[in-house]
């Protein structure tokens, strides 16, 4: 798995290429805590290059957006959802908890 992040005033863009799983999870976690830990709480996490995502990468997703919806403080959006993962999402029901949107622009813009 391979991120690139970058930041823009209103959120800030995790792009995630390859597979999210128990070994790739925590590097995508800790991108992302790293975030928090910097007082930004706003995050748009692109999985256009991701076609897989375990329960460990599920499991990420929802803590992150369970620690920045916190107090009304961000929310985690994601972008590009190819069908594997929509349906990984779907089928544990967690698809409701997130907003989704179909290109990185549209999610960064939405905030």
């Amino acid at each position: 798995m391979e991120l690139a992040s970058q930041r823009f005033k209103r959120a800030d863009l995790v792009t995630v290429t390859g597979r999210i799983d128990a070994a790739t999870a925590p590097r995508l976690e800790a991108t992302l805590r790293g975030f928090i830990a910097e007082d930004r709480f706003k995050f748009v996490v692109d999985l256009t290059g991701s076609d897989y995502i375990s329960s460990a990468g599920v499991k990420v997703l929802l803590a992150i957006q369970k620690e920045v919806k916190r107090w009304n403080r961000g929310e985690l959006r994601i972008s590009g959802l190819q069908p594997r993962v929509k349906e990984t999402l779907e089928m544990v029901g967690l698809l409701p908890l997130f907003r989704t949107y179909d290109t990185p622009l549209e999610a960064v813009g939405s905030f």
